[in-house]
């Protein structure tokens, strides 16, 4: 027998040895695929999970913004309609200082025709006067100012001004005379109405 074909026990050994060796790194080659898979899996979830929280702060991120947004707007919108409301009233009102300083004119002149009317020389002067009044009166009116009806009404604190109360044949707090007249511009008192007031039927 040649040395070529022999086989002894020490090759045996080595043999086996091998296969063992073969055996052990490819079950640490597994182990370690399956330790990576676990680790990527692991890190694939985890980055899963913060993308799903990135997303989730950033969805609340713009529901806050259009909420602010939205309050931002109604501020927005409040203060054209306080700024609307105010230019109305302004423009509406614009004119009651001076219809303030022209009651007291058309007063004087009222007074004057009463005097006017005591004497009877002055018939063709008193009808002119008269004239320019109502002319006076009619303007007034135009420009929504008219005078505030009192005669014949319940006395009103927010249109009159009671100077004097006194018996009359007309129920309480009915006005009986009207001293001086009273104006509202729009719905806003200009000046109100001086008034007596009947206290109803003396005793």
């Amino acid at each position: 027998m040649s040395e070529e074909q022999r086989v002894g026990p020490a090759d045996d050994d080595q043999s086996t040895s091998a296969d063992s060796a073969t055996g052990t790194a490819s079950e640490d080659s597994s182990l370690d695929d399956a330790l990576n898979e676990y680790l990527d899996d692991n890190a694939s979830q985890q980055q899963a999970s913060n993308e799903s929280t990135d997303l989730d702060k950033l969805r609340a991120e713009v529901v806050a913004a259009n909420e602010r947004a939205l309050r931002a707007q109604a501020e927005v919108d409040n203060v054209r309609r306080r700024f609307r409301r105010e230019n109305d009233e302004a423009i509406r009102y614009a004119n009651k200082p001076l219809l303030t300083d022209l009651l007291p004119v058309i007063d004087n002149i009222h007074r004057a025709l009463e005097a006017a009317k005591t004497n009877p020389e002055s018939g063709g002067l008193l009808e002119g006067v008269s004239m320019v009044a109502d002319q006076l009166v009619g303007v007034l009116e135009k420009h929504h100012c008219p005078k505030i009806n009192a005669i014949g009404e319940q006395f009103d604190p927010e249109l009159h001004e009671a100077i004097l109360q006194q018996p009359s044949d007309e129920p309480k707090g009915t006005i009986i005379l009207v001293a001086q007249d009273g104006y509202q511009l729009h719905d806003r008192l200009v000046r109100p109405s001086q008034v007596i007031v009947s206290t109803g039927p003396a005793e």
